[in-house]
């Protein structure tokens, strides 16, 4: 059968979880296809989106291919009675002007985990959507690598995209490819219709048109454009505007004219939260030791984490055993060593006496007053599993007369952890802060 065929290459080009969640499960009906129009159904509206904006013309070619006839690609939903399926949408493969460029409809504010670290973000990204082009028009979201920039973004252009807008989402690297081509083939005048005739416009990384004077002047016309129609505009940086260099001073006025939000490194419950969410998503079972382990031995990077959730996945289908605690710790020991080699006792101090409110010196020294002491015991506790130091080096760092003292400290600590369960969950944001200050 030709789509048997087409799904086994499918199978080839795209990753493992995306079949799973994506691919496997859509139907060919062959009986209400023709040569010039193939209907595929699919369970529900989150695939169709998916397979529409990302497979729709990869469809049409695997079907020329295999047929030598290119098809349009429809797209119908499985009623919830199963007997019967309603249309969704017929997709035209040879149109010209899409309604929006390719967004993941996994993006949405639903998948989205909130904590205090992006619940600003979260809370203005849905007002935006809610009143688009009157309230945060600039919407500019700022933050460090992984921490979930982009989902708010597509979140937000798959809301808009729902409601049958037109939505440009793009990186500034594709706006300025795409300047640049439209520049040497003489062709501006599509380029400018293209993006200033849109609903929505949303750029990612725009940090990168900084000492692009050429792009700057020809996005501040598009923005000026944009923002006079009323029409939403959204950005994302992993800077505030104003500390962007080499960004001209007219556009990072503009960039702040309606609302910037930053979104800060989760703290260990929203870690918790994405992990779960993850393995949710991506139908994988993980014991709740096994996500704390990975919490708080991972930084804040959340690519990183899913990155590290798949990994294990991977490797238990491969050796065909479950993802217990030793089995992670296995798999993960080359990732872990390497941070830990980077973190040092001198950081673990540091973010032990800040939390605990008792000073850096105090903790090297030798008093015996029970707040420094149980600070000391806790640096001790955590050097010994959060650096590559032996008992005796940590002993030396204390000038302790052995490493006997250094195991005194973690079997008090190990008792507390016992019989105190908020004690270790004080124990694991710790560690959290450790891992993240290392990344600073």
């Amino acid at each position: 059968m030709i789509f048997d065929s087409i799904i086994s290459r499918l199978k080839d080009i795209v990753s493992e979880s995306e079949f799973q969640r994506y691919i496997k499960n859509i139907k060919y009906l062959e009986n209400q296809s023709k040569s010039d129009l193939a209907v595929i159904e699919v369970v529900n509206p989150l695939i169709a989106g998916w397979i529409k904006t990302k497979y729709s013309d990869k469809l049409a070619d695997l079907f020329e291919l295999e047929s030598g006839v290119r098809p349009k690609i429809e797209i119908r939903i499985k009623s919830k009675k199963g007997t019967k399926t309603r249309k969704k949408e017929s997709i035209s493969t040879d149109n010209k002007m899409a309604k929006s460029t390719i967004l993941n409809p996994a993006y949405t504010f639903s998948s989205f985990v909130v904590g205090h670290s992006n619940q600003f973000a979260y809370t203005v990204a849905q007002s935006v959507c809610e009143q688009p082009g009157k309230l945060y028009n600039p919407l500019f979201i700022y933050g460090g690598v992984g921490l979930g920039k982009t989902h708010l973004l597509q979140s937000i252009g798959n809301s808009f995209s729902d409601k049958d807008k037109i939505v440009i989402y793009a990186t500034i690297e594709q706006f300025l490819n795409d300047f640049t081509d439209h520049l040497r083939n003489q062709t501006m005048d599509r380029f400018r219709e293209k993006y200033r005739s849109c609903d929505l416009l949303v750029i990612d990384d725009i940090q990168f048109i900084s000492g692009k004077e050429d792009t700057q002047k020809e996005f501040f016309h598009t923005f000026n454009e944009l923002h006079s129609a009323g029409k939403q505009i959204v950005l994302a940086a992993d800077k505030e505007p104003r500390m962007i260099a080499g960004l001209e001073d007219r556009l990072k006025s503009r960039f702040v004219w309606g609302q910037v939000a930053d979104i800060q490194p989760p703290e260990l419950e929203t870690k918790i939260a994405i992990i779960k969410k993850k393995c949710e998503l991506d139908l994988i079972n993980l014991s709740n030791d096994v996500i704390h382990y990975i919490a708080t031995n991972m930084d804040e990077n959340i690519r990183e984490i899913e990155g590290t959730i798949i990994k294990l996945n991977a490797y238990s289908k491969m050796m065909g055993q479950q993802i217990t605690l030793d089995f992670t710790k296995d798999v993960l020991k080359e990732q872990i060593k390497e941070k830990r080699e980077n973190i040092t006792i001198d950081q673990i101090v540091e973010v032990v006496s800040k939390e605990l409110n008792v000073k850096p010196s105090e903790i090297k020294s030798k008093s015996r007053v029970k707040a420094i002491v149980n600070a000391r015991r806790v640096v001790i506790y955590l050097a010994r599993n959060l650096t590559p130091n032996s008992m005796p080096m940590i002993a030396n760092y204390f000038n302790m007369k052995d490493h006997t003292a250094v195991s005194h400290a973690m079997k008090k600590i190990n008792e507390i952890i016992h019989k105190d369960a908020n004690f270790k969950v004080i124990i694991d944001q710790l560690a959290n802060k450790i891992s993240a200050h290392e990344q600073k």
